[in-house]
This record gives structure tokens, sequence and C-alpha cells, in this order.
């Protein structure tokens, strides 16, 4: 009888995965990669509970699965493609969700105290934090807090503002929810409106990474030639574009930045001018305007004729609808949100939160409306400040409480709606923003799912690990005033893997 610990045993499973995935024997195939990757996938739907467990129908998304056929440097793979996207029809028991490694969740021993305080201060005091620090430790099944220090101090979050966003968004709009591109035509006319509706992972591009599970601008164009021409209106038409859904500045605070395009109800491709679909890379100014031309340009290709270049305007109340296209379901757009600290998305969801509330779909509109959904679940929102949805401005302020009870509200079995906020965490070592920073030897390898927060001199990690006892804690950790990023990034990193190593 293998006398290891389960913990233990997935880690070294885990490891001999990701050689054979860096460095896969000549003869293995591309399915049988697949093949032994899914199994890296029920071993950590198994084990790390927070990855997926029994919540909904596709467990880790393509984690893991894909992992073992590519690996992306710098963006790594997140949870886009495949189907199930949505939650349980009956959401699983306590027991169900949050027992690991075949121990119940609730008989599992007691492994805080001041052994996890002996282990995490001397951490927290490491130098390259910087001089403010604060630090939550929860267990998920029992709400027990297992250690704290600084809890309420409100800080700069940076990108973990990405969880409070995603959180409000999936709580107001539901995981189903879609975002919505359509065409309309004025009644007994010629004049054609593209309508944006808040979807900036809408894809102009014929091949590549998301674009078969986006929605497609070249489909919409097919769709809106087909209907003009049934209706013999194909020539001698106007076209203009309605972006009316958002309003306020579409510039976020920091400014032109590769970081994220100007904010507009109608984009393509998040902007980009290069290839990509996540990270830095260079945008456009005008991203209404260029997807608006693009759009023109697919309808001549398909004998459309335009009769001069797109304009902005505004679709009439009785206009017809001829064509639409829709964005996956919310659930997977916060996961590719949270995987690629996507800001674009983020500013996004922030606006369709403000739209269901009744709110301005603006910078303030957003934040006014994620903190109403916020405290509307009855969380801890003291200090708190919304100055964004993304987390690049750099007034937001959060508290690590605030950031562990979302953590802890999306991963319990009583809302299973929000589940999407905990399997889109990037995974240590293997996905996302997290794919660099966990060397294959560290007990928080492919345990530890967190989302990163980066900004000159503020660094943050908040997420789940799933203790080598099983039980499924969330955490969070911030510091301001870093001057050793990388540091300060490694000691983080060390204080989760320090929870994934903690035991009986």
């Amino acid at each position: 009888m293998d006398e290891r610990k389960p913990g233990q045993q997935l880690r070294e499973l885990l490891q001999l995965l990701r050689r054979l995935a860096v460095k896969p024997p000549a003869k293995l195939r591309t399915w049988q990669l697949t093949a032994v990757s899914a199994a890296v996938g029920l071993v950590v739907a198994a084990v790390a509970i927070a990855a997926a467990g029994p919540w909904d129908s596709s467990g880790q998304r393509t984690a893991e699965r894909e992992l073992a056929a590519s690996r992306e440097a710098g963006g790594g793979t997140d949870h886009a493609g495949g189907e199930g996207h949505g939650v349980p029809d009956v959401a699983p028991s306590a027991p169900s969700v949050l027992a690991g490694l075949g121990r119940s969740a609730r008989t599992a021993p007691d492994s805080g105290g001041p052994r996890l305080a002996d282990v995490l201060r001397p951490l927290l005091a490491d130098k390259r934090l910087g001089p403010e620090r604060s630090a939550v430790v929860v267990d998920v099944a029992t709400g027990k807090r297992l250690y704290a220090r600084g809890s309420g101090q409100a800080l700069t979050p940076a990108s973990t503002t990405k969880i409070a966003t995603a959180v409000a968004a999936l709580s107001a709009l539901g995981p189903e929810h879609r975002l919505t591109t359509k065409t309309v035509v004025e009644p007994d006319s010629r004049n054609v409106v593209l309508v944006g509706g808040g979807d900036p992972t809408l894809t102009a591009r014929g091949e590549g990474r998301y674009v078969a599970d986006s929605a497609s601008l070249r489909e919409l164009a097919d769709d809106t030639a087909k209907a003009l021409k049934k209706r013999g209106a194909d020539q001698d038409v106007s076209l203009s574009y309605d972006i009316s859904r958002y309003s306020g500045p579409p510039q976020h605070p920091i400014g032109p930045n590769e970081n994220i395009a100007p904010v507009s109800a109608l984009m393509a491709d998040e902007g980009r001018l290069d290839s990509s679909s996540s990270g830095p890379a260079p945008r456009t100014a005008e991203p209404a305007r260029d997807a608006a031309h693009n759009f023109a340009n697919l309808l001549r290709e398909r004998g459309i004729g335009i009769k001069a270049d797109p304009e902005s305007g505004r679709a009439a109340k009785g206009a017809d609808e001829l064509a639409r296209t829709q964005s996956p379901p919310l659930s997977a757009l916060v996961e590719r949100m949270l995987t690629h600290s996507d800001n674009d998305i983020a500013e996004a969801l922030a606006r369709e939160t403000a739209v269901d509330g009744g709110e301005p779909a603006s910078f303030k509109g957003g934040s006014k409306a994620v903190r109403a959904r916020l405290d509307k679940l009855g969380l801890p929102l003291d200090g708190a400040v919304f100055a964004d949805g993304s987390g690049l401005d750099r007034d937001d302020r959060l508290t690590a409480k605030l950031l562990a009870a979302l953590l802890k509200r999306a991963s319990g079995p009583g809302r299973p709606e929000l589940r999407s906020v905990v399997t889109g965490l990037p995974v240590a070592g293997f996905t996302g923003t997290l794919v660099d920073r966990y060397p294959d030897a560290s007990v928080g390898t492919g345990v530890v799912r967190a989302k990163t927060g980066t900004l000159t001199g503020v660094n943050s990690l908040a997420g789940t690990v799933v203790d080598a006892d099983g039980r499924l804690l969330a955490f969070a950790f911030m510091t301001t005033g870093t001057t050793d990023p990388q540091g300060a990034q490694s000691t983080l990193d060390a204080m989760a893997s320090a929870l994934a190593a903690r035991g009986a």
C-alpha cells in the first residue's frame, strides 16, 4: 500500500506529466497526450477541489487537458472552448464539493492556529514585501479564519480587483448571460446599423485562439448579407454603428496603454493591432470605428454595395433586426478574464453590471453597480473603493478580508452561479499569469489556484488551495510599496505553497 500522502502523490504525478508536456516521446500522438492530460484533470478535480471538483459538467474546463499539447509562453492555457459553461441543475452538497483526498471536510483536522501563524509570520516579514502588507486565510468548509494580519486594511489590490468584478457580474447577470452584437435596418430603408453589445471578445479573425468559440464579425456579415439580399436591399446601402450602450469617457484613467483599449460597446479582438489574444499589445485608439470599417469590408466581400465608409449613429427604436452574433456565456468570459487578467473583459463586465443595475454604463456607473451587488451579497465592504473593474486604477482599494470572502462565497456550495470565479483562477505552474511562477519542485504547483495583482510597487495574490489534509482554503495576500517585484512575487508564492504543505 502506498503510504505517501495524497498531496505528495499529486505533486509527483503533476511533475511527471509536465515533463511529458514539455518533451513528449516522439511517437506520442495528440490524442494520447490529451488522454494523459485528461488524467491530470481528473486527479486535480478530485484533489484540488478549488480547481473544479463536481461543480459542473466540464470540471476544470480544458486547462490541464490542453497543457499536455501546448503551453503558451506568457499566457498559458485557460478554460476557453468546450461545452458545459453553465452550472449544475442542482447545487452539490457541501461535503461533495469540499471533501478532498478521501477525507470529509467536516472531519478534517484543524491545521490552523499557532502552527500556521508560525509558518506564515516569517514569510510575511520578508523585507522584499512592501511596508504595508496584509493576509487572510479562511477554511472554506467551516468559514473559520485560520490566519489574519491587517485583514481590514484597505490596500491597492491591482488585478485582484477582477475577482470582485467577476462576482458582481455573475451575481447580477447569471453564468449563462451572453453579450449580443447585431445589425438592424430602419423600416423601408437601406440604412443598416451595426449595434455594439459590449462584447470585447467579438472577433474579426478567420482563425486563431478563441475564434471558434467567440462571436464572429464574419458570421454576422454572412447573415446580414443574406438578410439584405432576401429583402432585395443589397445595393446602395448606408452603414453606421451604434455604441450608445456605454457612456462616459472611453479612455481608462491610466491613458493610452497596451494593457487596455478604449472602452467601447463595439470593438473587435479587443482593439488589438496584432494577432495576440491575451497580454499587452498595440491597441487602436478608435475600436468602434475600426470594427465598423472591418465589417463594411466584410459586407462588400459578400456582394453588398456600401455607399460610403460607416459613421457613428444610433439605431432607430423601430428598426428591424437583420442578424446577431453572441458571445460565449458569461461564465466563460469570467474564466478568460481571470486566467489572463484581461482588462478589456473586466471593464466590459463592470459596465454590463451597471446596465443591469440601472446605472450609467461608465467607469463611475460600473463602480457603483459592482459595489451595490457585493453589498447585496452581504460581503464586507468597509474601506473598499471600486475606481474601475480591472484594477489598473491605483485609486482602487480592497481588503484582504473582502478578497477572501469573495473567494469563499464563490467556492462554497450555496452559490454555484459563481463557480467560474474559482475555475477561472490561474493554476500554479500551469496556466495564465501563474504559468511561469511556480517551479516543478514547488509544493504549490498544480495545487494553488490564484489571481495575481501587479502594479509598480504593488503585489497581491488571492485564491484557493487544498492543504495536505484535503481542506479547501481561501487566501488573500496583499502588499504595497514593494521595490523588488520579482522578490515580492516569490514570497507571495511561497506563502501560498506553505498553505498547500500544511496538514495535521
